[in-house]
């Protein structure tokens, strides 16, 4: 069993998205799903009436793809750890739901589908090389015309959460998980990666995909949990219109846990 798998057969992604850092990236993160979802729908109508396709890649317990699939999308899913797999099959839903790697998707053809997610993988690939594969194979199930949605962690959220508030920085510094620029140089056994924005672009890049939009998924939501927590329902629904205003300005974008790229196959 590797280091992953036995992580996430203690951590629940259900439950991290359910609590209220994680419903304001849940909520983000749907918000733009739909956004495109329906763009695609807009173009597709225009051929077929039919509703546009959607693969999960890391789908975790299925939080997107199972709620995609009630709203009547067709969604399959794929999933590295037999444990949030089974968790997602047990929930019933239409979800067509696969063991597999983010980075071999030879399960289906190219162009198979009008939208990609990979909300998971990239938080725990540690090269560039084998996002490079993710992001390709991405790419290449997805229609010409279809978007992919891409989620990564941040650099500056995690040296300042784990670096400076949970004081490891020092020790990261003397050990090389952090070089000399405060930049994370991850391995397998630390479970997560985190990037900056100019390693995202460097990834799109190489990949040949285009931007439509780079936005702040959580924005301060992670840093500020016991100050969510301790809002009553009315201020928290405020702090989430604020957080939907403000997802897009530039200046956020690297602050915040996670990060949502949006691109388009041309």
């Amino acid at each position: 069993m590797t280091e992953l798998e036995k992580h996430y057969n203690k951590f629940n992604e259900d439950k991290r998205l359910l609590r209220r850092h994680g419903q304001v990236e849940y909520i983000t993160s749907m918000k733009y799903i739909h956004k495109y979802l329906d763009l695609l729908q807009e173009e597709m109508q225009e051929e077929s009436g039919t509703l546009p396709c959607i693969l999960d890649v890391g789908a975790g317990t299925g939080r997107y793809s199972v709620a995609l699939a009630e709203e009547g999308y067709d969604v399959t899913a794929v999933e590295l750890v037999k444990y949030n797999l089974g968790i997602l099959k047990k929930k019933g839903s239409s979800v067509k739901a696969y063991q597999g790697n983010a980075m071999n998707l030879k399960r289906f053809g190219p162009e198979s589908f009008d939208m990609t997610l990979v909300f998971g993988p990239m938080y725990h690939l540690y090269t560039f090389e084998d996002k490079l594969k993710a992001l390709s194979e991405a790419k290449r199930v997805t229609k010409t015309g279809g978007i992919i949605l891409v989620a990564y962690c941040m650099n500056e959220y995690g040296v300042l959460t784990y670096g400076f508030k949970e004081n490891n920085v020092k020790e990261c510094l003397a050990d090389g998980r952090l070089n000399s620029d405060f930049h994370c140089v991850a391995e397998e056994k630390d479970l997560y990666d985190y990037m900056r924005l100019e390693d995202i672009a460097a990834l799109n890049e190489a990949a040949g995909l285009s931007r439509i939009q780079i936005i702040s998924a959580d924005g301060p939501a992670d840093y500020m949990r016991p100050v969510l927590n301790a809002m009553d329902e009315e201020t928290f629904k405020l702090f989430v219109e604020y957080h939907l205003s403000t997802c897009e300005r530039p200046e956020l974008l690297g602050a915040g846990a996670h990060t949502l790229d949006i691109l388009r196959k041309e």
